[in-house]
Order: C-alpha cells, then sequence, then structure tokens
C-alpha cells in the first residue's frame, strides 16, 4: 500500500490500517482495566449523562442491536450501566452509566488520552478527520469531541 492514498481503494486501506492500529492502542490499556474496545465505546457514548437509546447507541457505535445487548448486559453486570424505560416512549429503553460507571470512565479515560497523547493533540488531523467524515456524509451533524 502507498503512504500516499491516490486511489479510493489506497483511501479505505489508510484508514482501516489507521482504525486498526487505533484500536490495537487503545485495546492495549482497556485490556488491563478489564474492557473490550466496543465496551469502552458505548461507556463514551453513555458518558454525557443524557442516557441515550439503545438503538441510538447500537447505530452510532456500529454495533448490531444483539452484540450491544451483550456488551451491556455484562457492563451492567460489572455496575457501570444501567438501563431506564424511557420516560417518553416507554417502548425504548435507554442506557445510563452508574455513578461508579461515570468513575471509571473519567479513570480510563486519562489512560486513553496519555496512551493517545500526540494523536488526539492534533487538532489539524482530529479536524481533517471530522471534515472527512462530513463529506462522506453530508447528512449528518458533525460531533467534535469534548
Amino acid at each position: 500500500m502507498a503512504d500516499d492514498p491516490t486511489t479510493p481503494v489506497d483511501l479505505m486501506r489508510a484508514l482501516t490500517r489507521a482504525e486498526r492500529l487505533l484500536a490495537r492502542r487503545v485495546g492495549a490499556v482497556l485490556t488491563t482495566e478489564g474492557l473490550t474496545v466496543e465496551a469502552w465505546r458505548v461507556l463514551c457514548r453513555l458518558a454525557d449523562g443524557q442516557g441515550h437509546p439503545m438503538s441510538e447507541v447500537s447505530t452510532e457505535e456500529s454495533l448490531p442491536p444483539g452484540t450491544l445487548t451483550k456488551i451491556v448486559d455484562q457492563l451492567v453486570d460489572q455496575n457501570l450501566v444501567h438501563r431506564r424505560i424511557d420516560p417518553f416512549d416507554r417502548r425504548r429503553i435507554r442506557a445510563y452509566l452508574t455513578p461508579r460507571g461515570r468513575r471509571e470512565h473519567e479513570r480510563i479515560d486519562a489512560l486513553v488520552r496519555v496512551e493517545l497523547a500526540g494523536i488526539i493533540d492534533d487538532a489539524e488531523l482530529t479536524g481533517q478527520l471530522v471534515d472527512l467524515v462530513a463529506r462522506l456524509d453530508p447528512r449528518r451533524q458533525p460531533v467534535r469531541a469534548g
């Protein structure tokens, strides 16, 4: 693969390779904490404290509903997440971090940030990635990490 993607397939390969390398680095940190990358992504999605419908988490984190259910079941067993019936639509279930889940998310987030220092701090790189996502899916509202 060329270091400078010049074809669509080169671009796809470069992005796939970058995602795998990033997941490997983050995964090494998470393994020591007893979490998978997918479980970490769920915790991060719920970290805003608003609670999110399971269907939304499934879509936004690119996890099949059955896989998400298993992950959330494990997080519930670890007292990191709890589920509640949506007060506005009783057919939906919303997931929230527990107080322990919030503390663990903050603690592990700090470890991940140390591991990725120099990458996530690169405003130009992260801006380019956000812009690329916007170009590939113009209907989607851009979400900047906080």
